[in-house]
């Protein structure tokens, strides 16, 4: 039969609930036959339980507390528990998924970025395309405009030369009355000071004052030319003449006349 002593230190982790299922069985059969042992075990229980209360209730006995402490330091190193709580995985959940949507935000931010800069520069491309479209057309309908003065048999063409018939100056009209298109060009014109400049007048078939029909000022080489100045569409033309005046031009022309002639 087991000996007393053997049991002393096993009725310690017993009493706690910590000795190995092998040894326990030993330890109870032995208690069945032991008197002293059974005494000594629940004079253990009752100091664990105490011990167990001491954070609630009144301190436990000192004795209580060295005893047990006693007998779990009797107890071989590799049979101690140690018991520790760690965090489970779902608690950090939450700020894994805030980490996960605040980068992906952030990439969605630097894309909408990128995407408004491509935007702004391809419509600032277009308006500039635009612009070149418009500046060519208006150039192309200058010329059609001009190519069909020149060469429409349906222009009324004026030869303006001095009153006196000398060979200076010289000037030629082509009028299109119904639409109200003139295309004027001067040669060997004399330079003017900057506060006078020429007028073109148009003198209309039914008699009425002479209409101005727009200022020009002579190149380097006494060439100016007048494009489609306004004048109301379906106005017939008797004569053209040019003028004088000061800048910047006048309502009524001033004699003497530059150059002048008739329509055919």
């Amino acid at each position: 039969m087991a000996t007393h002593e053997q049991f002393a230190d096993d009725l310690a982790l017993y009493a706690i609930g910590s000795l190995p299922a092998s040894e326990a069985g030993v330890l109870e059969a032995h208690l069945q036959q032991c008197a002293a042992c059974r005494s000594e075990l629940e004079a253990l229980r009752g100091d664990a339980a105490m011990l167990a209360l001491s954070a609630a209730g009144p301190a436990p006995p000192a004795r209580s507390r060295d005893r047990l402490l006693a007998a779990v330091k009797r107890e071989p190193r590799s049979q101690r528990m140690i018991l520790y709580h760690a965090k489970p995985w779902w608690a950090i959940a939450p700020l894994a998924a805030s980490l996960a949507l605040a980068i992906f935000g952030l990439f969605l931010w630097r894309e909408n970025s990128n995407l408004r800069q491509q935007q702004a520069e391809m419509q600032q491309k277009q308006q500039s395309l635009v612009a070149d479209l418009a500046r060519t057309e208006h150039e192309s309908e200058k010329a059609r405009e001009m190519l069909y003065m020149l060469t429409s048999p349906e222009v009324q063409k004026v030869s303006l030369t001095t009153p006196k018939g000398g060979p200076q100056p010289g000037g030629k009209a082509m009028y299109k009355s119904d639409k109200g298109h003139l295309l004027f060009m001067a040669s060997n014109l004399a330079p003017l000071p900057k506060s006078k400049t020429y007028e073109l007048w148009l003198m209309p078939m039914s008699g009425a004052a002479p209409m101005p029909a727009g200022t020009f000022m002579p190149d380097q080489k006494g060439g100016a030319m007048v494009m489609n100045p306004p004048i109301p569409p379906g106005t017939e033309a008797k004569a053209f003449a040019v003028t004088v005046e000061d800048a910047p031009g006048s309502e009524k022309p001033t004699m003497p006349m530059v150059l002048m002639g008739a329509g055919q």
